[in-house]
């Protein structure tokens, strides 16, 4: 098969990915894509920086050797900050994405002011935030706000509930009045609906954009766009429940922010 036929693999923890996977099926709607969601392993948050690569690792393998995959998007920040060096230097031969907190566009917005970052424990204990934290701390205001238990909402399907708007107004207490909350975890914009509902006033930014261009740049460069669509979307799980892959669809097939 041309490689330029090959599907794109698209990996998360759980089911946060399916919200880049929107932006890069915008982007990219002639391409053929794959995801897996480990699920079955789901948060990797609060999981050691060893194990949530071995996990990533072990993940992509398969997939590779299952669909053949010309290009790897790492569909979730703490697998990014954790495997994505490992992951390049095994796959060097195609391009390895990763995704980031969209710290740089929420200092470009908003110089000087508040910036919260919501995220895993892990992401935010990671060498590269703590990298990117440093480059833009002298811009802006940027606080970080480890979440746990948030991903778990959005894994059992509870993206709008009272218990969900208590969880996150508690969260938010603190900062009543921020510029900006920065989703540094692809399962936070599936409850964006409810964080902006608390702080109207509020931009509310995320990297799955940024990550479906820098995906589209990175295959145009290595010659490996396909040309003709239509595209495809194979939606896989490692969790044994189906009920896992009706709430994949659903969260697919939710519209974007505006």
């Amino acid at each position: 098969m041309d490689r330029q036929e090959l599907p794109v693999a698209v990996f998360d923890s759980g089911l946060g990915g399916l919200s880049v996977l929107r932006a890069l099926r915008r982007v990219l709607p002639q391409e053929r894509f794959v995801f897996f969601g480990d699920s079955a392993n789901a948060p990797y948050g609060s999981r050691l920086t060893e194990e949530i690569r071995s996990l990533t690792l072990t993940a992509l393998e398969n997939m590779d050797r299952t669909y053949g995959c010309k290009a790897i998007v790492v569909a979730c920040n703490t697998a990014t900050s954790a495997a994505i060096q490992a992951l390049r230097q095994r796959y060097c031969d195609r391009p390895v994405i990763g995704i980031e907190p969209a710290l740089k566009p929420a200092a470009d917005r908003h110089p000087g002011e508040q910036i919260l970052v919501m995220a895993t424990e892990t992401t935010l204990r990671e060498a590269k935030f703590a990298h990117l934290m440093q480059t833009y701390a002298g811009r802006a205001q940027v606080v970080p706000l480890p979440c746990p238990g948030l991903v778990e909402f959005v894994e059992r399907g509870e993206l709008d509930s009272p218990a969900l708007a208590d969880y996150l107004q508690t969260r938010l207490a603190s900062y009543p009045a921020p510029a900006a909350l920065v989703l540094g975890c692809t399962h936070y914009p599936f409850v964006r609906p409810v964080l902006q509902r608390l702080r109207p006033d509020t931009e509310i930014l995320d990297g799955s954009d940024g990550t479906a261009r820098e995906t589209r740049r990175r295959l145009q460069e290595a010659g490996l766009l396909r040309e003709a669509g239509p595209g495809e979307v194979l939606l896989t799980n490692s969790s044994p429940d189906p009920a896992k892959k009706a709430l994949a669809e659903l969260l697919l097939s939710l519209p974007e922010a505006e």
